[in-house]
């Protein structure tokens, strides 16, 4: 019997005239990928006894929809010959000026069982890809009225320290009886083989597997793709490190995200610049160590190796930014969030001369006002702004709640806010329409509007939008909690403790125009031009007795982002 897929066809970059494939089979093979006349073909390489292979297709017709086979040493294995899903489309990014972007983080795999759905609510992501299989059966396999240009999954695509019970089970099997305390924990991933089997079991339900085969995708990591509080700070990695098992868990967790998620977010060109790639791709045999050693090394030194990557698309910039593996935290008087390398990438990236300039980022970069607060004014606090004394105590409050966004990096907040303030003033061309921050993790959703905070104007709108979870929502307790830090009082109490502990003013003032919303929820960006709408989607809530259960039209939230003829910004100052 021949080679089969183990995971996959995932639909991943994507241009105006290309088209890339990613796949895992269960043995070394010759892959081949087609649609029209249109071929590509790839020989698996092979990472701890796994296989895989990347495939870009050339010379696509422009915004177009081409149905796709997958062949494994001549035998066809995609579409499945039993399947009753519409055809998996190879999809290319159109010239105009006009996209639609879905995006979203924070996806828990579950069973869709009703205690699942009570916990965790519904999946969004499975709920739209039933959403598209409805469009596309009605329009005969074609692409549908609501299909994305692109989908971004901006964090959490997979739960590495909070398993469902299948992947227990699994780990109970693979790692047999526990001999001692210094064995790896029994409900977290470690090894490169329970990582491979994490993201098998989060990407092989149906419905989700159809989606990620047709709809071009671009994934960012979080911490939860590695572990909870992932580089929190140098105190966080120090301690860590004397874990027995944290070599091997790092490695493997930025080994697998290498394979399964940034590769296929690169182009060709890019894949075949990458020394890591090239040596894999030129290996007869097993490339787990060479793979292990460039994983750990992206971890002990940050800026080895620049995770964050753009994509121009008509006459639009996505700029997708690593806030994890690149900050340096060694020196808490120094923190960025971003490697020396991403930041001066970022700040070269940020120009005029585009429609709309997007950066999207796992964490939001505009956080609620009062969090913003409370989180430069934790950073100041850890760095020895109150003395010697309160460094310790400032570091467990970091580490207990979580004050590791954009604001608790101040540095490196400060010159990404200065790089966009140029660029929409017209400092560096003709403004952008807009300035649009994508972000997730922080488990309800959100629209922000920002403008300088001095005299200066812009000609840009500079907003965030948040969408998070996908499946994965608050527990009722947290909900009326973050509710809370978005009010005015606790913003004002988080002003006063910032200035106390030195905190510069902000280069940007903003406050939360629509929203919190903590509905697992799937948002999308449509560019028209110089005009951009948002809007948010979820089913309606458990019974409430309003439509199906995945009835899109029940519960959306619709914004105007920019005009044609933005001006001056008149963003309300933060509260």
């Amino acid at each position: 019997m021949g080679a089969s897929l183990r995971l996959g066809p995932l639909l991943r970059h994507a241009t105006e005239t290309t088209a890339t494939v990613w796949v895992e089979t269960d043995s070394p093979c010759q892959v081949r990928v087609s649609a029209g006349e249109a071929t590509a073909e790839a020989t698996t390489f092979t990472v701890h006894g796994h296989h895989y292979a990347v495939c870009e297709l050339t010379g696509l017709p422009t915004d177009s929809a081409l149905p796709y086979r997958v062949h494994l040493d001549q035998e066809q294995v995609w579409p499945e010959a039993d399947s009753g899903y519409p055809p998996s489309l190879l999809r290319t990014l159109g010239a105009d000026a006009s996209a639609r972007i879905a995006f979203g983080s924070c996806h828990t795999p579950t069973t869709h069982s009703a205690e699942h759905v009570r916990r965790y609510g519904r999946d969004m992501l499975r709920s739209y890809a039933e959403q598209l299989i409805t469009e596309r059966r009605a329009a005969s396999g074609a692409i549908g009225s609501t299909d994305p240009s692109l989908l971004l999954l901006i964090g959490d695509q997979v739960y590495a320290d909070e398993l469902q019970p299948s992947m227990r089970t699994f780990l109970r099997e693979h790692r047999g009886s526990r001999n001692s305390d210094t064995d790896p924990p029994e409900d977290e991933v470690v090894s490169f083989e329970e990582y491979a089997e994490l993201y098998r079991q989060a990407w092989t339900d149906p419905d989700i597997r159809w989606l990620l085969s047709t709809v071009p995708t671009l994934m960012l990591f979080d911490d939860h793709d590695v572990r909870d509080d992932w580089n929190t700070s140098g105190t966080w990695r120090r301690e860590i490190a004397r874990t027995p098992w944290w070599k091997p868990r790092v490695t493997s967790g930025l080994g697998a995200y290498w394979i399964y998620q940034h590769l296929g977010n690169l182009s060709a060109e890019e894949r075949a610049a990458d020394p890591v790639f090239r040596d894999v791709v030129a290996d007869d045999g097993d490339s787990g160590d060479r793979v292990d050693a460039f994983a750990w090394r992206a971890h002990a030194q940050p800026d080895s190796y620049r995770w964050s990557y753009g994509l121009d698309f008509g006459r639009n910039r996505l700029l997708m930014m690593d806030t994890r593996c690149g900050r340096l935290v060694d020196d808490d008087s120094r923190r960025s969030m971003l490697s020396t390398e991403d930041t001066a990438w970022l700040d070269a990236q940020v120009t005029g001369g585009v429609d709309h300039l997007i950066i999207a980022s796992s964490l939001p970069f505009l956080m609620p006002p009062a969090i913003h607060h409370l989180e430069a004014w934790n950073e100041a606090v850890c760095a020895g702004a109150w003395g010697r004394l309160a460094r310790g105590p400032g570091e467990k409050l970091r580490q207990d709640v979580d004050l590791e966004h954009w604001p608790a990096f101040q540095r490196s907040f400060r010159s990404t806010a200065g790089s966009v303030l140029r660029a929409a003033s017209g400092d560096r061309g003709t403004p952008p329409a807009s300035v649009l921050f994508l972000g997730g993790d922080v488990h309800f959703s959100y629209l922000a509007q920002a403008r300088p905070a001095g005299a200066d104007s812009v000609q840009s709108r500079i907003v965030q939008l948040v969408s998070s979870p996908t499946c994965n929502r608050l527990p009722g307790k947290l909900r009326w909690a973050m509710w809370g830090v978005t009010r005015r009082l606790t913003s004002m109490v988080g002003a006063a403790l910032a200035r106390s502990a030195g905190v510069r003013p902000s280069p940007l003032r903003w406050r939360l125009d629509a929203g919190p919303w903590f509905d697992n929820t799937l948002a999308f960006l449509e560019l028209n031009g110089r005009t951009a709408d948002v809007y948010w989607a979820s089913p309606p809530a458990l019974g409430s007795g309003r439509g199906s259960p995945h009835d899109w039209t029940a519960n959306v939230r619709r914004h105007r982002v920019s005009e044609e003829t933005a001006g001056t910004s008149t963003v309300p100052p933060s509260r």
